[in-house]
């Protein structure tokens, strides 16, 4: 599918996933992520076929979150490497890994993050930036930021769950 952007909604989540909502490209992010970063790798650790995977690497190269870059000139060879850009969707991968795990892993998880810092098993967390303490999914609220249009910031404070 080509590339469309939500052009008529204010929302970053609707901007983010118009570039890695496609259901394939958090996967291809995921072996990238993970160190597999040519095209046969990757293709063979997701099933993706060659086509798509050619489309969504591309898209992926076009918003910066890749670089493609060669490593073999005969034959002309490419890998793909995280930006920083890139990296930044580590967090949303953990995050989405986490609800799997939850919610559709009946075995157990299949993978488990290590903080490499302390080398233990991690159990990543939403933390509060001015408190320090841990938040809950119920206790979160949605405000106007400096972003929001005319609509927007006229709602109140948006609960996020009752």
């Amino acid at each position: 599918m080509p590339y469309r952007p939500f052009e008529d909604q204010n929302c970053s989540i609707a901007r983010a996933l118009a570039i890695v909502g496609e259901r394939w490209t958090l996967l291809v992010m995921r072996e990238v992520l993970l160190g597999r970063r040519r095209f046969a790798d990757i293709k063979r650790n997701t099933g993706i076929a060659p086509n798509i995977l050619s489309d969504r690497l591309a898209t992926l190269v076009e918003h910066g979150l890749l670089e493609k870059r060669l490593y073999s000139e005969h034959p002309e060879s490419y890998e793909y490497v995280p930006t920083p850009k890139g990296v930044d969707v580590n967090p949303v991968l953990v995050a989405l890994m986490a609800w799997g795990d939850a919610h559709a892993a009946p075995d157990g998880p299949p993978r488990v993050v290590v903080h490499t810092a302390c080398g233990h098993d991690a159990h990543p967390r939403l933390h509060c930036s001015h408190c320090g303490e841990p938040m809950e999914p119920r206790e979160m609220k949605v405000r106007p930021g400096p972003g929001a249009d005319e609509v927007q910031r006229a709602e109140p404070l948006l609960p996020v769950t009752d």
